[in-house]
């Protein structure tokens, strides 16, 4: 096995109906790649809240990262969103890939219900609007499958120590736009360099001060 450190960084299938996600397909671009001399891992969890979370954990597992950064897709926003905050809660409001659809059900039973990102966010996003690609903090993951493997990533950090994680919606890609009343979107080769950025940024920093690792209980 290689010595080099290990980022992880992990995409969803496509679900709702899309024929791609743009998270998926940014894993994939960065899978193998090396950034301030760490290897990239990219891999692709099942948008299915009973598969998610195991497929994270043996990812973890079998990688041991020193950094993990989840990736989704968030249709009609306008830029990267950096997420802020990953709650202890459920409610689909459609089904996942498996049909499943759990409406008000807690993610981990007895346990704190909210953990903040521990990636270094508005320095992440400092350096994404230097780069002028569109992007803001955002207060909400939603509390669909993202949410649900944002989460679950930072339930399981909280006992590893120094290995930090987050979450990052993208848009659309612009093919998916335009089957949405021209919703927003990026192109892919920007949404890579964005995430490209973001690792850049949070390989070279010790972490937000203001918003480093915690729990709202």
């Amino acid at each position: 096995m290689s010595r080099t450190p290990v980022v992880l960084i992990t995409g969803f299938d496509p679900f709702g109906g899309e024929a791609v996600n743009p998270s998926q397909r940014i894993a994939q671009a960065l899978d193998g790649e090396v950034v301030a001399g760490h290897r990239v891992v990219g891999a692709i969890l099942p948008t299915q809240f009973g598969a998610s979370l195991p497929a994270l954990q043996a990812l973890l597992r079998r990688h041991r990262p020193v950094l993990v950064l989840a990736i989704g897709q968030a249709g009609g926003r306008e830029g990267i969103s950096l997420e802020r905050v990953a709650i202890n809660l459920i409610d689909a409001r459609i089904p996942d890939n498996a049909g499943s659809q759990p409406v008000d059900v807690r993610i981990v039973d007895n346990a704190a219900n909210a953990y903040f990102s521990t990636l270094p966010i508005k320095a992440m996003l400092q350096r994404l609007h230097k780069a002028k690609i569109p992007a803001a903090l955002s207060q909400t993951a939603g509390t669909f499958v993202c949410n649900q493997v944002f989460f679950g990533l930072q339930h399981a950090l909280r006992r590893r120590h120094g290995v930090r994680g987050g979450f990052v919606h993208v848009p659309y890609l612009p093919e998916q736009a335009a089957q949405h009343a021209a919703a927003p979107s990026l192109p892919l080769e920007t949404m890579i360099a964005a995430i490209r950025l973001c690792l850049e940024v949070a390989l070279a920093t010790t972490g937000d001060a203001h918003y480093a690792a915690g729990a709202l209980d």
